[in-house]
């Protein structure tokens, strides 16, 4: 239905409540007891899964980002410049070893000082210097051969390069901010998430356009090929440029369509309740396809827009998130290490304390309710990616901190 054209009565409220305390208090009693069952690694192992798809663009898509950049005439100015742009297209990413050290540390550092501004130059630095040891081995390892070394269409431009490492560093950074996970460009300066909330965490239609746009131009040169035709010494400038004209499209009109999903979310009718903000999420592939929080003084109202067709369609019960009281124990979980990451990220926080169970542990939750929808590539109803928890003991002090059901140790 569009709107809320039907009020809740305090009893309705009331056993939905009991309802979802008692669905949490069995799960508390899961992760409490940790006692192992035969499916709970497969369980653990497909949140892990659904985790890492919101939280990392598709490192493949950041790769071949760098390599179409190349394309585009950078390869002709420079050898090495399709190398250079392909690692440091993805090289902000390299801060999720940080997951080394557990799922909180990785949670915490991740789009952190490599996903900055101030980064950049370093980073960029680091890969000039990596493709010059790898240029160094090559030649090393000509020495001993009698053959003369290959003839460079292009000359080693080592300036060049670093300068190419940037705008290959910025177009990560550009892709990472078109999701709703945001990135803080301007840290430690400016501590600001921004998030443009545009495109999905994985776009298909971006990676197949830049997978046309590199796989295109050997499918025509075997073509060529066969009529006699001569080889160019590169190959593929008109499709790169055409695919990366193609994704500054399909983001201009995901734009469009961005604000016109926040209009209609901010005018809909939620049983007259004030509207202080709305946030709009991506569903893949279809740009007219929307899933909006809008935030009241009491609940939170989750929905589902079609720009195309100007209709909002919500529940008056399974999309109404009522904001849970502050309690003891929440305020010990928000001051906790996952709490204050937590808190420091995350838009559309709600924070729940879910009861004690008969062990006497009591269970803090975390959710953002930006990712609180369901897509082809993750149930974000069922399992709410990025969702955190923090159990204390009758002491009120925490004894187990969890990401997405992995323990930080």
């Amino acid at each position: 239905m569009s709107g809320w054209p039907i009020g809740r009565t305090q009893d309705d409220t009331d056993h939905q409540k009991d309802r979802n305390l008692s669905l949490c208090e069995t799960k508390v009693h899961a992760s409490v007891s940790d006692r192992p069952t035969r499916s709970g690694p497969v369980r653990q192992d497909v949140l892990s899964k659904q985790a890492n798809i919101a939280t990392d663009m598709e490192p493949i898509t950041h790769l071949m980002t760098g390599a179409v950049l190349a394309r585009t005439g950078f390869n002709r100015k420079a050898a090495y410049a399709t190398l250079a742009m392909a690692l440091a297209a993805e090289a902000p990413d390299l801060d999720t070893l940080w997951s080394i050290r557990g799922p909180l540390a990785g949670f915490q550092h991740h789009r952190g000082w490599t996903h900055t501004f101030l980064g950049l130059p370093l980073e960029a630095a680091l890969i000039v210097a990596a493709v010059w040891l790898f240029h160094r081995w090559r030649l090393s390892r000509q020495k001993n051969k009698p053959v003369h070394p290959p003839k460079q269409t292009v000359p080693i431009r080592w300036g060049l390069l670093y300068c190419f490492s940037l705008i290959a560093l910025l177009s990560h950074l550009l892709l990472d901010w078109t999701n709703n996970y945001g990135i803080r460009p301007f840290f430690p300066f400016n501590p600001h998430w921004y998030a443009g909330s545009i495109v999905f965490i994985f776009e298909p239609v971006i990676f197949l356009l830049l997978l046309l746009a590199l796989i295109a131009p050997s499918l025509f040169g075997l073509i060529n090929s066969e009529v006699g035709a001569r080889k160019p010494a590169f190959r593929g400038r008109g499709w790169a440029i055409f695919a990366l004209l193609a994704i500054v499209a399909l983001w201009s009109l995901r734009f469009v369509e961005h604000a016109k999903a926040v209009q209609l979310a901010q005018s809909a009718d939620y049983n007259d309740a004030p509207v202080s903000r709305v946030f709009a999420s991506p569903y893949p592939i279809n740009p007219f396809h929307w899933q909006t929080v809008a935030e009241t003084p009491r609940f939170y109202q989750l929905a589902t827009v079609d720009t195309l067709n100007s209709v909002v369609t919500t529940s008056t019960q399974a999309d109404v998130i009522y904001k849970p009281p502050t309690t003891l124990a929440t305020l010990v979980a928000k001051r906790s290490w996952l709490g204050e990451v937590y808190l420091d990220w995350s838009q559309y926080p709600v924070v729940t304390d879910i009861g004690t169970n008969d062990e006497g542990f009591t269970t803090v939750t975390f959710r953002d309710l930006r990712f609180f929808y369901d897509t082809p590539f993750l149930a974000g109803r069922e399992n709410p990616p990025l969702s955190g928890t923090v159990i204390l003991n009758a002491d009120r002090r925490i004894v187990r901190m969890e990401l997405d059901n992995r323990v930080q140790h």
